[in-house]
């Protein structure tokens, strides 16, 4: 399995708006196309060009209330509902984590950020072998949702 980022057109956003998830993960369910002026990208198959997932970065991949931090680069990603679960995540994190780098460096942020629902074990647990660490709690209370603040370090060398 191996992916890369690309562009998001308006087709993948409307796609993304379709998926469906199943039992608690339905919070994810898409409502509105994602658009690339938003901050949106399709990440995609690497061997068919597919659409299996898709990333957002700075604004769009914060949760209300979480403000921007000088030097932190938030990012989001979201994988098509039928590919869950099925041991894509390290490599599908992986390549939005490296097209994430040169936003990081043209923002000069020196780490990412990430925020998950605390009840997501899945994905805390994929953040946590990818290096990232927990680093705050953060309550949305008029989601009733806690989320998980966690970061680590981007990788990009300043000089």
């Amino acid at each position: 399995m191996s992916y890369r980022v690309r562009p998001m057109s308006a087709q993948d956003g409307e796609s993304i708006a379709l998926w469906r998830y199943p039992g608690p993960w339905a919070v994810y369910d898409g409502t509105e196309p994602v658009r690339a002026d938003e901050g949106f990208f399709a990440v995609v198959d690497d061997e068919d060009g597919g659409l299996v997932g898709f990333a957002c970065l700075g604004l769009e991949a914060r949760v209300p209330g979480l403000g921007e931090v000088a030097g932190v680069l938030d990012v989001g990603v979201g994988m098509r509902p039928d590919l869950t679960g099925q041991g894509r995540g390290r490599e599908f994190a992986a390549a939005v984590l490296e097209h994430a780098r040169g936003a990081a460096a043209e923002a000069s942020a020196n780490r990412f950020r990430a925020v998950v629902q605390e009840w997501n074990r899945r994905s805390l647990r994929l953040l946590e072998r990818l290096g990232f660490t927990e680093v705050a709690r953060h309550v949305v209370p008029e989601q009733g949702v806690t989320y998980v603040v966690l970061s680590r370090p981007t990788g990009v060398r300043r000089g």
